[in-house]
């Protein structure tokens, strides 16, 4: 049970690299079918952008003082690449297909090396201190730094095994001894699929992988002509490049190509990226999740079964009057268990964004599971999510307005307006917050004054109306049918034990269900969805189940917290993760790290507390109806 809550890790946000595409041999979804290279055809390489862990903050590649194409040509980008913070642009490097390079050299004008000034060596330095990476795409597949670690340390160098890991994009460079060194030379290594073709056709070629060797190697060591060609140092003769922030320093940026023949599939080359290497362990974990939730579903299903079975036979009983004057439990709150609770229209909100986040989550998951989903097209998976979320309120406005009009709720037009902008206002507003932030660093993860308005245009072109519309309908809709009616004078609740607290339950309920895991497939990611579904629902049928034995019918704001509660360590691991993980420092990344940390609490809570919600609603409307009452 322990990888339930894994998936509030990636439900809102992580949501990060992924896009529409079938992956058959016979069908491409347009915008993602191979490209098929000849002999010396030219491999463009573009530069996405600079990240890094401690900083959190993105920004464009051009940023810092690398060469320069000509003409400098930005691609097009949709929303999800927009968010993520990606700019992709074109680079210098002249790769061509199948054609090896020795050593070029960039930016070389009458074989001078660059000049960084002192400005720009402060902040390439700076940069490298902050453990900055660089991506880059070739065939948009992006590029890999190869890591190669052996598992058996004490035995002999013969019997050592390799463990092959590959890491995202490549460092900017590295400190030793208080001295920051740049990595100025780069050894590309594509792989390539030869395609069968006939006799008389050309061969063609695909790239399959993109791999980088970094290197730092000082000016003294490289040896270039006018040719822009360039000598790399024999063996480990060479000094790196050290830069040095208090002055101008001079270099040279180089690069090589070197292409391999590859068994590996057009279809296929994602695999390397997306590869965990602890497949065996998740598989296990989740095996292991999956048979403690349906072992203990069992059991609490037998349990509560036969309680109930008991409960209602000696409730249906006709019994004298002294018997029925004794009588205890949650029979006796029935004309008070279907009292409407305070705030119904905020309650009736909540929940509804909450089934649009349901809706949301369950539709991209699924599509994904089956394959539908590719890394081809960057961003894609966030702009799907953005744009479910806004189709998806007529289904939230529907529930929230049916739940509402239950509860005794009157004001549908205020209700509607709720639903449409109480969950959407909570995030625009922190992310607009933290947006003003990361406009102050120029980081390109600051999302542009142009797609504000757009996203504002489709929360009140495409959502709101539609949660009106949805909400319209749900609140001219029959209300649900509860078996009971409700007692005009409210019953006097009996002192409650101090585990049946409104703070405990929270608390106590979801702790035995998490821990940390992230799974990068979608198989994966769906199976701990469908737990994460059904120990919520558990969690919420024994606690109302408890709560009503004890006669507290005040179940309705209480139950959505216990069943959200797992929000809760959601929120305590990601404060220890950031102390005891992560190397954040200063102000803005701290602030960043918790603003999202909120956003993806609050999601996960309306999440799971809808799923408990509805469940417990169905439950006690079950066991009412299966009661006598005079």
């Amino acid at each position: 049970m322990g990888t339930l809550c894994s998936v509030c890790d990636w439900l809102p946000w992580s949501l990060l690299l992924f896009s529409l595409m079938c992956e058959t041999s016979a069908f491409y979804v347009p915008g993602v079918a191979p490209i098929n290279f000849h002999q010396n055809d030219p491999v463009e390489i573009k530069a996405v952008k600079l990240t890094s862990s401690r900083t959190q903050l993105p920004y464009e590649y051009y940023s810092l003082p690398f060469c320069q194409p000509s003409k400098i040509t930005y691609k097009a980008e949709n929303l999800g690449e927009v968010l993520r913070g990606d700019r992709i642009v074109n680079t210098p490097f002249q790769v061509l297909m199948n054609s090896e390079k020795k050593c070029e050299v960039l930016c070389s004008q009458s074989n001078k090396p660059v000049t960084l000034t002192v400005e720009q060596s402060r902040l390439v330095a700076e940069r490298i201190t902050e453990d900055y990476y660089v991506h880059l795409i070739a065939d948009n597949l992006p590029v890999a730094t190869r890591l190669e670690l052996y598992s058996n340390r004490d035995s002999d160098d013969k019997k050592k095994e390799k463990d092959v890991q590959f890491e995202h994009g490549y460092r900017l460079g590295f400190t030793d001894v208080n001295k920051i060194y740049l990595h100025n030379h780069l050894s590309f290594i594509l792989y390539y699929h030869r395609e069968d073709m006939e006799e008389d056709q050309e061969h063609t070629y695909r790239v399959v992988r993109f791999e980088v060797i970094p290197q730092s190697i000082r000016l003294e060591d490289l040896k270039a002509d006018e040719k822009s060609s360039c000598t790399l140092p024999e063996g480990t003769n060479s000094s790196p490049q050290e830069i040095d922030p208090t002055k101008e320093n001079q270099l040279y940026f180089t690069y090589s190509v070197h292409w391999e023949e590859s068994d590996i599939k057009w279809a296929s080359r994602w695999d390397t990226y997306l590869t965990m290497s602890d497949v065996q362990i998740h598989w296990f974990s989740i095996i292991n999740s999956v048979v403690v939730v349906f072992f203990l579903s069992g059991i609490l299903s037998m349990i509560i079964i036969r309680t109930l079975r008991k409960d209602i036979a000696n409730y249906n009983k006709e019994d004298d009057i002294e018997d029925t004057m004794e009588e205890s439990g949650w029979k006796l709150v029935h004309g008070d268990v279907f009292r409407p609770p305070q705030y119904p229209m905020i309650l009736s909100s909540l929940l509804g964004s909450g089934i649009q986040l349901f809706c949301m989550i369950l539709i991209v998951i699924f599509v994904a599971m089956l394959g539908m989903l590719s890394p081809s097209s960057r961003g894609a998976l966030m702009t799907t999510a953005c744009f479910l979320f806004m189709f998806m309120g007529v289904f939230g406005g529907f529930s929230a307005g049916r739940l509402y009009r239950t509860l005794k709720g009157h004001r549908w037009k205020k209700g509607a307006f709720c639903t449409a902008t109480l969950y959407p206002g909570v995030v625009f507003g922190i992310c607009f917050v933290l947006n003003c932030f990361i406009w102050g660093k120029h980081s390109s993860g600051a999302v542009p004054f142009p797609t504000m308005v757009a996203l504002l245009c489709m929360w009140f072109g495409i959502s709101l109306p539609l949660v009106y519309l949805g909400y319209y309908f749900g609140f001219r809709k029959q209300p649900y049918d509860n078996p009971v009616r409700t007692n005009q004078i409210p019953r006097q609740i009996p002192e409650q034990r101090w585990y049946m607290n409104r703070f405990v339950g929270p608390t106590v309920c979801p702790q035995a269900i998490w821990e940390n895991q992230f799974y990068y497939l979608f198989g994966f990611l769906f199976l701990v969805f469908i737990i994460l579904v059904v120990s919520c629902s558990q969690i919420s049928i024994v606690m109302v189940y408890f709560q009503l034995c004890a006669e507290d019918y005040r179940w309705w704001w209480r139950n959505f917290l216990v069943s959200g509660g797992s929000a809760f360590y959601v929120l305590v691991y990601a404060i220890f993760y950031f102390v005891n993980k992560l190397d954040i420092v200063e102000f803005i990344p701290s602030l960043l790290y918790f603003g999202y940390t909120a956003l993806m609490v609050l999601s996960f809570w309306l999440l799971t507390g809808t799923i408990g919600f509805y469940a417990a609603y169905m439950f006690v409307r079950k066991i009412y109806a299966a009661v006598k009452i005079d």
